[in-house]
């Protein structure tokens, strides 16, 4: 996959991010392209090989028609957790590493509806905070909206499945 100068991709577990540079460099005796990007959240700069570009889940911010989809997901999909809290972290770890926002709003959903039966562990509380800045990050980016737009289309997609989303922390993010 290639990509171009400004423009906006996804960095899996860390959300929005701008092209910045475009740069070719020496790595073992080959010619290697890389891009830098800028997270846009926290300003964190990457270097990521075109060659690793699979391999980390670099992809391109979703379309706008996409993000309706998204949101049907988030309201239709049932989703269950595991009952040991190791084995959920671990799943829930593994799909929000995927890069794919369907992962990152399963997450977000089961987390939610998890949150509504029992207390959550320190750590099931900050990737419940990572995945909704993800979803609502990507979605407001994807249809060039503010966040507050698009943390209410979450929140009305998670009230058709009988959820409500807690109020964000921004504690735990840091």
């Amino acid at each position: 996959m290639d990509f171009r100068l400004g423009e906006k991709v996804v960095y899996p577990n860390h959300g929005v991010g701008v092209i910045e540079q475009i740069s070719y460099g020496v790595l073992n005796g080959r010619t290697e392209k890389y891009f830098m990007l800028r997270v846009v959240s926290s300003g964190l700069r990457v270097m990521v090989p075109h060659s690793n570009v699979q391999a980390v889940g670099l992809r391109p911010v979703i379309r706008s028609n996409e993000a309706g989809r998204v949101l049907t997901y988030l309201e239709n999909t049932k989703c269950g957790s595991h009952h040991d809290w190791k084995h959920r972290f671990k799943e829930n770890s593994e799909r929000m590493r995927t890069g794919s926002l369907y992962e990152v709003a399963t997450v977000l959903k089961s987390l939610v509806s998890l949150s509504r039966s029992k207390p959550l562990s320190f750590r099931e509380k900050k990737m419940l905070e990572r995945a909704r800045h993800l979803l609502i990050s990507e979605l407001a980016t994807a249809r060039n909206s503010p966040e507050e737009a698009a943390e209410d289309s979450v929140t009305k997609a998670l009230a058709k499945s009988k959820l409500t989303l807690p109020p964000a922390s921004d504690k735990l993010l840091d």
